[in-house]
């Protein structure tokens, strides 16, 4: 069979183009804090970069040409987006566990970005591929969200991308002097916003042990277990809920009052990772019987234990992160 020329130029573009999409997913990620965003917009820079893949001319290597076009697709998509923060990110002091719960659905929340759509597969060793695991760090990204959308773009071209200020200037119409200091506000804001963590657990045994730890005691309903593996200075946050709290003892009476487990079983976690971070679906059982998404959990875990909490009530990240509708034996086993 005779191949087109139609074909063969779009076998080309799938060679050349197509192995660079997974870190094109995390950048478009990085820059607007959303895996539903980075996805959609993914794919439009995909469409531009078919249409003009014809004239592509080779002045630059196919990879800056897509981060050329991904980048100006995130700036223009910026136009008209709000910044995604997370509860710690607006300001306000820790909350009382006390008090009652304050929702926000309209506020666009920072959502996690599964390990699967960068590494290819839950645990893949980051410093293994071209995308780096501190690169899609959540405080990372989060802190990123402050910048405003020209400050984001430099930052994650210069620091992360490690292009020269040259390229950048060209690529968004700025003097190399203009790059430098926006370069210079950007890193001064993010030693505000993103200042240097207490480095997290390697994965080893003792955490593996922990996580397991962490699975039995919310399938248990052991709030004192939960309350044990907590860092003491531990942080917990639960976007669309405004309210955040801080200290093991808090975290513990929050989910006293506010969980609505009623017991052992009540509550069932399946793994995954997100950010390369472990996290958890975790499952409801309802009036049925049956367990649904209720929440996902993902962790950042240190010496001194889980030091932080994001509890994402958006339900529809069970589908991003490849979890079922409900929880079963069979897909625990899975697991």
């Amino acid at each position: 069979m005779t191949t087109t020329a139609s074909e063969t130029f779009d076998e080309t573009f799938r060679e050349q183009v197509e192995p660079l999409r997974r870190e094109i997913m995390a950048h478009c990620y990085r820059m607007m804090g959303s895996v539903h965003d980075a996805e959609d917009l993914v794919q439009e820079a995909y469409i531009r970069a078919w249409r003009a893949f014809r004239g592509f001319e080779g002045r630059s290597s196919v990879r800056t040409w897509m981060y050329q076009i991904a980048t100006n697709v995130c700036l223009t998509a910026l136009e008209s987006k709000k910044r995604r923060p997370l509860p710690t990110g607006l300001g306000q002091p820790n909350a009382d566990p006390n008090a009652a719960l304050d929702q926000r659905t309209e506020v666009p929340w920072l959502e996690p970005m599964p390990d699967d759509l960068v590494w290819g597969g839950a645990g893949v060793d980051p410093s293994d591929d071209v995308i780096s695991r501190d690169s899609v760090r959540l405080a990372f990204v989060a802190a990123l969200q402050h910048l405003n959308p020209q400050q984001r773009a430099v930052l994650i071209l210069r620091d992360v991308l490690a292009w020269q200020a040259s390229e950048v200037a060209e690529l968004l119409e700025l003097t190399t002097a203009g790059v430098n200091s926006t370069l210079q506000r950007a890193r001064a804001n993010m030693a505000k916003l993103d200042p240097e963590a207490k480095p997290e657990l390697p994965d080893d045994e003792r955490r593996r042990t922990l996580l397991k730890d962490y699975v039995a005691a919310f399938e248990n309903y052991d709030v004192a277990k939960i309350v044990s593996l907590l860092s003491q200075d531990a942080v917990w946050e639960m976007p669309p809920f405004l309210g955040w709290y801080q200290g093991a003892a808090d975290i513990g009476t929050l989910i006293k009052n506010y969980c609505p487990a009623d017991g052992p079983e009540s509550q069932r976690l399946l793994a995954t990772w997100a950010n390369g971070q472990p996290a958890f679906g975790l499952y409801m059982r309802d009036d049925e019987g049956v367990h649904r998404p209720f929440q996902m959990h993902q962790l950042t875990i240190t010496e001194e234990g889980v030091s932080h909490v994001v509890c994402y009530f958006d339900t529809d990240l069970f589908a991003t992160f490849g979890l079922p509708e409900v929880w079963t034996p069979e897909a625990a086993a899975a697991s």
